[in-house]
């Protein structure tokens, strides 16, 4: 449990409007074909990319985390890229999480993403040994019954290709409770070069 002098705090970008209601289209499809599915959905305004979850921290560690993700995108412009596909996790077992695929032709989501991993240890926060591999969660699954067909349903439908600009890392607070998610927008950093 989060106690009060503690956040649960990650570095994101977030989805444009028109992607999200195209990713809000496949899940109430997904929905009405399977009702019975226990799942966790994303809900509209909740769509973003997670490049860098911290997790726990203290609350007087927020503004060093922001500093961080200012320095990150410095100089770098606004950044293109590709929603397309549909996947799960993990790729053997029962599934437990549904994916749309993000396309990065540039690199530059790489790039910002290795930027913020060190610009977020210079201050402290321990680096992801993961690779990174950018996805948009839509549902984490609850119950094992009837996810095979689900999960089925979800790749062969697919997700044909949307193109999105992003201008703009968030660093957001996640409050977690029986409703969901509650998400506030701590800090936002721009895009593209900094004026000084």
């Amino acid at each position: 449990m989060v106690s009060g002098n503690n956040w649960r705090v990650f570095c994101a970008i977030e989805l444009p409007a028109g992607a999200s209601e195209r990713a809000t289209a496949h899940i109430n499809h997904l929905r009405r074909q399977f009702p019975d599915i226990r799942a966790s959905w994303n809900r509209e305004a909740k769509f973003h990319l997670t490049l860098k979850f911290i997790g726990e921290m203290a609350q007087t560690r927020v503004k060093s985390l922001s500093l961080a993700a200012e320095r990150a995108t410095r100089n770098l412009q606004a950044i293109n890229l590709i929603v397309e596909g549909a996947g799960v996790f993990p790729n053997h077992g029962p599934p437990k999480v549904l994916w749309l695929g993000i396309k990065d032709p540039s690199g530059q989501l790489a790039e910002l993403q290795t930027r913020l991993e060190e610009e977020c240890a210079r201050e402290g926060f321990n680096k992801e040994q993961r690779v990174f591999h950018p996805h948009l969660t839509i549902a984490r699954l609850r119950k094992p019954n009837g996810v095979r067909e689900l999960a089925a349903a979800h790749k062969e439908s697919g997700f044909e290709a949307v193109d999105i600009s992003v201008s703009e890392l968030l660093v957001i607070r996640s409050e977690l409770s029986n409703k969901g998610s509650k998400y506030t927008t701590i800090s936002r950093h721009p895009l593209g070069p900094q004026l000084t």
